[in-house]
């Protein structure tokens, strides 16, 4: 057997430059680059084999391991799971910082790559710096914490061992079904020992992503239930844009008359403006969308996961007339709701379903259910566009609340601007070929009902995990991903704090990414939350610590957001006008760095519910009689929705 003598490290890089997919017949290659933030656990080991000989990877420098995993993981979601990149970090701190990554690109089924450093295999200098140490087990280490969050997990001990494990990670990184993050700990010793690997494990491969076909008796089970439906209701996923199945869907769609609603992944498969597309569901969904399916007998989830907001806590179609019929390429996922599952890839599915209904002669009883609902949420939408704050309207409590403190943020941000007024000027003024990327908060619920994306993959949202940090750092993978598109990130102020250090590398990499930064001075989504519920306002707005009282019921504290990011290099921006806003935007346009608009917004001026529901824990025994009422409506809502 032919061998070359490599270190693990070396064995690995020059694998990872060997990785191709091939999808419909198109193939490229699969590693891209990798995200380093270089330690003491892999400087010496995967960075000497980077500096010697990175082939056609490129390498990408973090500013922390959380968001350098973020930008991988919205490259590859942006690519639609066909190219990848890989992140490294050194043992301890800086491999934990990945976790809260990993668990997000699991929670999403996006593939990303990681390679934590670990702690010496050999147990020689046991306790190394940033070791933990477990006195009941010696095999445990900080990388031990990605099990749960990792689609697959593996710890190369000996350096032969990469082999297997490398072959087990590109099964599940190219996996449809069930990929997602993969997590290869790299002992920091084993990285940098040598082993007369075979040459034949460095070959070029060719990992073919195939469509997986409807079988014959799931199509007769299919065609069964729908063509004794009459409203039967399609909800989009992000299948769907993973599948490149778009044009499918709509044609599937205009074949029968069957109204399309959209998840947060889903959004963009179908133009917005589509006469069948309602738009989003559920608890972030539209009046459009959240009318039509109560009415509906049939759901058809196509590529969906049905989280609970898509569901609204399985609350919004918990009728028992109502069946559910689902098209996933994943079994796990096909199999929810007690649903009749066709499992196969999405387009190839909804080809064939299209042509056996078409020969029975299949249609829909909608008559101009469709059309009303749309025209009704389009001047809803016109509403929330022109929305002054004064004419907002609130619960009892809220609007009490308001009273007090909607002077004190107009006076301490020197705005009158409302979230839904700057949304649809936004709208207006990016252009739909721009990409937008957002996580959390009440962002991704206004963006949902109120975003009208024309082109494909103009949305991107991260919201089966709500994570908090992801939207600069996505933003930059996904300008990495397409960099000849203006990509802007939304973010609320909390999210911003919490992790924006990936502008910089933007600026390094010469990858313009725009931050819209709305600022209302507190995290408003959880506020809302909150006293949506019957409590008072706690620990959510940012306010100082008051000497008198001991609580944070202090003064707002303002932050000049477009002042602190102006010392990184960026060109920024604040807005308290809509003027303001235009020329802002205008003037990013033509900035060839990366731009921040900080946009002072004030508070609770975003859509609401729409008819859903949230099953969220309400304290069953409070002195609050507010709480209580609230306590009791859950349980009355929850009478009526799918117990599974």
């Amino acid at each position: 057997m032919e061998t070359i003598r490599l270190t693990m490290a070396q064995a690995l890089v020059k694998f990872l430059n060997q990785q191709y997919v091939e999808f419909d017949g198109v193939e490229h290659r699969f590693v891209k680059g990798i995200f380093t933030i270089f330690g003491h656990g892999n400087v010496l080991g995967l960075g000497q084999a980077l500096e010697e000989d990175s082939g056609s990877l490129e390498v990408y420098q973090g500013r922390n391991e959380q968001g350098m995993a973020h930008a991988a993981a919205a490259f590859a979601k942006q690519k639609r799971r066909k190219e990848i990149c890989a992140c490294t970090s050194s043992v301890g701190p800086g491999a934990a910082n990945m976790v809260t990554a990993a668990a997000t690109a699991t929670a999403n089924q996006i593939p990303v790559l990681l390679l934590p450093g670990d702690t010496f295999a050999s147990r020689q200098p046991d306790p190394v710096l940033q070791q933990i140490e477990q006195p009941n087990d010696f095999t445990l280490s900080t990388n031990d914490a990605f099990r749960p969050v990792s689609r697959y997990w593996d710890r190369v001990v000996r350096p032969e061992q990469l082999m297997t494990a490398m072959i087990q990670a590109m099964r599940v990184l190219t996996n449809p079904a069930d990929t997602g993050a993969v997590t290869i700990a790299l002992p920091q010793d084993v990285q940098a020992e040598a082993y007369d690997y075979p040459v034949s494990f460095f070959k070029k491969r060719v990992h073919r992503i195939d469509r997986r076909p409807p079988t014959e008796q799931a199509l007769d089970d299919a065609v069964r239930l729908i063509s004794c439906k009459c409203k039967p209701l399609i909800i989009c996923g992000g299948g769907v844009r993973y599948s490149e199945a778009g044009d499918a869907l709509q044609a599937f769609a205009e074949a029968f008359r069957i109204p399309i609603t959209e998840t947060q992944a889903g959004k963009s498969a179908v133009p917005c403006s589509h006469p069948l597309n309602l738009g989003g569901i559920g608890v972030t969904g539209n009046a459009a969308a959240n009318d039509i399916v109560r009415q509906a007998d049939l759901i058809i989830g196509v590529g969906t996961r049905f989280t609970d907001f898509t569901t609204g806590s399985k609350e919004l179609f918990g009728s028992a007339g109502t069946d559910i019929l689902t098209v996933n390429v994943s079994e796990f996922q096909a199999f929810k709701l007690d649903a009749t599952p066709v499992v196969a890839d999405a387009k190839a599915a909804l080809a064939a379903l299209q042509q056996r209904l078409e020969a029975i002669g299949y249609t829909t009883a909608y008559k101009t259910e469709i059309e009303d609902a749309r025209s009704n949420w389009n001047e809803e939408w016109k509403r929330l566009a022109g929305i002054q704050y004064d004419k907002m309207t609130f619960t009892p409590e809220i609007a009490g609340h308001l009273d007090e403190v909607l002077p004190e943020y107009a006076q301490t941000s020197g705005s009158f601007l409302t979230q839904t007024q700057v949304l649809a000027a936004l709208n207006r003024l990016l252009g739909e070929n721009a990409v937008i990327v957002g996580a959390s908060g009440s962002l991704p619920g206004d963006l949902q009902r109120m975003w009208m994306a024309e082109k494909p993959h103009t949305y991107h949202m991260e919201y089966g995990y709500s994570c908090m940090g992801y939207e600069i750092s996505g933003a930059l993978g996904v300008k990495i991903a397409e960099p000849e598109r203006e990509v802007y990130a939304f973010s609320g102020d909390g999210s911003y704090l919490m992790l924006h250090s990936e502008l910089i590398t933007s600026i390094q990499e010469g990858q313009k990414i725009n931050v819209l930064l709305f600022d209302n001075i507190g995290f408003g989504c959880i506020n809302n939350l909150q006293m949506g519920n019957g409590m008072g306002s706690f620990g959510t707005e940012f306010r100082a610590r008051n000497k008198s009282t001991g609580k944070l019921d202090g003064p707002l504290v303002s932050i000049d957001f477009a002042r602190s990011a102006a010392g990184y290099g960026v060109a920024t921006y604040t807005v308290r006008t809509l003027e303001e806003l235009e020329q802002a935007i205008a003037a990013a346009k033509q900035q060839t760095v990366s731009t921040l608009i900080d946009i002072k917004v004030l508070p609770k001026t975003m859509t609401k519910g729409y008819g859903t529901w949230w099953n969220v824990g309400v304290a069953e025994v409070s002195a609050k009689q507010e709480i209580a009422q609230a306590r009791e409506e859950r349980h009355r809502i929850l009478q009526r929705a799918r117990r599974y």
